[in-house]
């Protein structure tokens, strides 16, 4: 069974206890933390590069690194059960460096103040969500295609709106977008309990530990990149 599938199976919360899920909390958050240090890392390096600032600015080269990243999600996500967890950390690191330098244009539009301000608050929120997720008895795979609803609804009016360019209204798709990847936090957070549950059923070996907790980390890694741009562009700051 694919990680993709048991995210979407209808089933009721299992009963895991902390014990059993440790092991994929601990590695989950790892690996998180490690895929946002190699993006700032590489962002930083790209923003004071000449060279490399040029070779964002390339449309050949920034339409390329999107469809990369959009393909190594979809591979994490689908041939994640036959790839091993090498070459999956392999791919989650290079979809985080590929980020970082997509990502880099930020450093030139926005003051750095604003930058901390919304990183820090959206840790606040993904935070709190994450608890939420973890701790909550609603089964939040009811709100499911709700949620990726609202999903696919930001991102067709977030590319509507690069022709339209309106203000208000990137105001209020950000102010939805915070609120619709807030709740995917949650969802993603209480899924770990199923695939710990998983784990456990397959016999909880380290390999299937190992692979599943970069799936993870990707999914809260993205929820959390996601709040933290919706935000930074909530609270403006750009340069002049």
């Amino acid at each position: 069974m694919s990680v993709s599938e048991i995210f979407n199976r209808e089933r009721p919360i299992p009963e895991v206890s902390y014990e059993q899920m440790r092991p994929l909390l601990r590695s989950v958050f790892a690996w998180m933390l490690g895929g946002l240090l190699t993006s700032t890392v590489v962002a930083f390096l790209t923003a004071t590069n000449p060279a490399l600032i040029q070779l964002r600015a390339t449309p050949g080269i920034a339409i390329g690194s999107f469809i990369v990243q959009l393909i190594v999600v979809i591979a994490i996500g689908y041939a994640l059960p036959r790839i091993s967890s090498a070459v999956a950390a392999g791919l989650f690191l290079l979809y985080s460096a590929l980020l970082g330098f997509s990502l880099s244009t930020i450093l030139f539009y926005f003051e750095i103040g604003s930058i901390v301000t919304a990183f820090a608050t959206a840790a606040i929120l993904f935070g709190t969500m994450a608890m939420f997720g973890f701790t909550t008895d609603i089964n939040l795979m009811r709100f499911r295609n709700l949620l990726f609803i609202g999903l696919i609804g930001v991102i067709i009016a977030s590319v509507l709106n690069i022709f339209v360019g309106s203000r208000p209204f990137e105001f209020l798709l950000s102010i939805v977008g915070v609120i619709v990847f807030m709740g995917l936090t949650a969802y993603d957070m209480q899924n770990m309990k199923r695939m710990a549950a998983m784990i456990e059923m397959q016999g909880g070996g380290g390999e299937l530990v190992a692979k599943y907790s970069i799936y993870g980390a990707l999914a809260l890694y993205l929820d959390f990149i996601n709040i933290f741009l919706f935000l930074l562009r909530i609270m403006g700051g750009g340069r002049d």
